[in-house]
């Protein structure tokens, strides 16, 4: 469909007081159909079996849909409409395509959510050099004295004046997204109450990444029709070395303010402990989605998602690199370098927290609660296999 006939249905659908889909929305929902009407895929993730709850796809249900896909690639490298057939049915890129505009849709405030998704490693990019460069000229312009730990350089409270608007900004502006997306996808997933079996079964999915298994637990596909777990490890690392680096600042802070213990500690004190072995997995796990995302099969995906995905990567490498390499330069000169990078680099991601591929996990992790409390009810079209 071309720009022309896209924006004149969507304005006659406007004028009628329509839903108006956008490219994305119908082509997703056009190869939603031809997925309804073969089935063959029905085993591979909960995208499927929602899908077969259905005879038509609104726009709730295709947002719902589209974030509970996990881009496995099963489906692409197993169905008989795939390219080069004429039906074109690839169903990782529509969902990835129509998911990187649900990140802006729902992003709050708008027009933010839009800036990254237009130029997501740019932004990554430049947030973190600019941000590094002004903590660094800060430090310069405090003088030289002897360098004895981090909060020598900056002060334990001008930190926190830095960090806890960023971070309590971030929080507010996930939570109002996620708070609409939430209210727009429940009425279209049975409005049911969550149970407490259906939260647990989601949260259950959610932190063992169930569906990067490609449904037979032999792992999904990246480079070619080849089955490998190595995207669902890279992930677990990734996700588990960031939540321990957060519980390492958590219970830095209770040290520091309940304890009356302030930093910097030391090896076998617990926040280190965390924070060492936090950051070591975060900079493999990376590592390890870097190298998986340019090996990726270039029909897995969608081409214009890749600045927002790489930056949110490069941000965390970053992050963890500096982070290792501040504790390592400890009563070092090297030691301001370090640490303007990674105050710098934290700050950034803080700041587009709400904006980048961080987003996707808290939406997912949405859909897959509405999933689990979907498939507990009867089925409204009496069709398929729950």
């Amino acid at each position: 469909m071309t720009s022309l006939q896209q924006l004149t249905q969507e304005a006659k659908a406007l004028a009628n007081g329509q839903w108006a889909p956008t490219e994305a929305e119908s082509e997703a929902a056009r190869q939603l159909q031809i997925c309804n009407a073969c089935r063959y895929c029905e085993g591979f993730c909960a995208v499927f079996p929602a899908m077969t709850r259905r005879l038509s796809f609104a726009q709730a249900d295709l947002h719902f849909m589209a974030n509970l896909c996990h881009n496995c690639g099963a489906c692409l490298h197993a169905c008989q409409y795939a390219p080069p057939h004429d039906f074109g049915v690839n169903i990782p890129q529509a969902m990835a395509k129509l998911r990187v505009q649900t990140y802006a849709d729902y992003a709050w405030p708008v027009p933010l959510g839009q800036l990254y998704k237009r130029n997501g490693l740019l932004l990554s990019l430049a947030l973190a050099l600019g941000l590094a460069l002004f903590l660094w000229l800060a430090q310069q312009s405090a003088g030289h004295g002897p360098v004895e730990n981090f909060y020598s350089i900056f002060p334990h409270n001008l930190l926190v004046s830095l960090f806890a608007p960023i971070f309590l900004w971030s929080v507010l502006a996930l939570a109002m997204g996620v708070r609409r997306f939430w209210r727009e996808i429940t009425p279209a997933t049975s409005g049911a109450p969550v149970s407490t079996a259906a939260a647990a079964e989601a949260t259950h999915d959610a932190l063992r990444l169930k569906y990067l298994d490609g449904g037979h637990g032999q792992g999904c596909n990246n480079a070619d029709d080849e089955f490998t777990l190595a995207r669902r490890r890279a992930h677990h690392l990734t996700f588990y070395g960031f939540m321990l680096c957060f519980a390492a600042t958590s219970v830095a802070t209770l040290y520091h303010y309940v304890l009356n213990l302030p930093a910097p500690y030391d090896l076998p004190s617990l926040p280190k402990v965390l924070g060492v072995v936090g950051g070591v997995s975060l900079l493999i796990g990376t590592a390890g989605l870097f190298k998986l995302h340019l090996q990726r099969h270039a029909l897995q995906g969608d081409a214009a998602q890749k600045p927002m995905d790489l930056g949110f990567i490069g941000l965390l490498f970053v992050i963890s690199l500096s982070g290792l390499g501040l504790w390592l330069a400890r009563g070092h000169s090297s030691m301001p370098t370090w640490l303007v990078v990674h105050l710098g680099a934290v700050m950034a991601l803080f700041a587009t927290l709400p904006y980048n591929k961080f987003a996707h996990g808290i939406f997912r992790t949405a859909s897959l609660i509405r999933h689990a409390v979907e498939k507990r009810q009867p089925n409204p079209i009496g069709l398929g296999n729950d």
